[in-house]
């Protein structure tokens, strides 16, 4: 894989919500050994650090934003912090979320699901709110949602975490159409089962030697990111492959 000035993401500024662990790690990561500079965005101060020192050791450059994505405020003060040091935004990757509990719909605490709607798909409203401005200023803003295959057939007691994921969809496509006709190009990205943590909450007797770890999906990410990604609105399969999924309820 190429690396700093002569990678595929040379000079573009990509923000990454979730960025701590996980698929937004590994893309943090992926796009940062591709020239990009990396907005890194994580509650955990602990785990951006570290990130940030393996993007280092890789060439690459990063600013750390400890940051609850469901504080609305202060993530528009991160768009104006945006505007002010780098003018636009090239590629935003929407991939914080939440699990919540697997419970039937009556037995989840208001909290909770309050909780994941604010995650899952408030704050990437919040997001597209804030950030939509850089994004039109770039010469071709890329954002990308992290979806899942569970937002499109009803599967019993996911309903908090489908609910949000089927929201963020519309959400998502809704913003594609918005933007068709401008530089600007939005899609969803489902990874399908990954070894991460909320994998492990939601099954928690799988063997996470047998799961597909998180970088399989870094090439599809970068695919999306790229000037030259010309979809927009399109549903996309993980796996490493860059294609639209002809199944997309057989994914979590």
């Amino acid at each position: 894989m190429s690396t700093g000035s002569a990678g595929r993401l040379a000079g573009r500024i990509a923000l990454i919500t979730g960025a701590s662990r996980g698929l937004g790690a590994a893309a943090a990561l992926a796009y940062a050994r591709e020239g990009a500079h990396c907005i890194l965005v994580a509650r955990t101060v602990g785990g951006l650090e570290a990130l940030d020192d393996r993007i280092k050791d890789v060439g690459g450059a990063a600013t750390l934003v400890p940051l609850d994505v469901t504080d609305g405020p202060g993530i528009d003060r991160l768009g104006a912090a945006l505007h002010e040091r780098f003018g636009r935004l090239d590629v935003l990757l929407g991939n914080a979320a939440m699990l919540g509990v697997l419970s039937p719909l009556g037995h989840i605490e208001p909290q909770t699901f309050d909780q994941v709607i604010a995650v899952n798909l408030t704050a990437n409203w919040r997001l597209i709110r804030s950030l939509d401005p850089l994004l039109r200023r770039s010469e071709a803003g890329r954002a990308i949602f992290v979806t899942s295959g569970i937002a499109r057939r009803p599967v019993p007691y996911w309903g908090a975490y489908a609910a949000s994921k089927a929201a963020l969809d519309m959400l998502a496509g809704i913003y594609a159409a918005e933007v068709a006709h401008t530089p600007v190009r939005v899609n969803l990205f489902n990874p399908g089962p990954m070894r991460t943590a909320m994998r492990s909450q939601a099954f928690p007797g799988e063997d996470e030697a047998q799961q597909t770890p998180p970088e399989a999906h870094c090439e599809a990410l970068i695919q999306l990111a790229l000037p030259g990604c010309t979809m927009n609105g399109q549903w996309v399969a993980g796996d490493g492959a860059l294609a639209r999924s002809t199944d997309p309820g057989g994914r979590h």
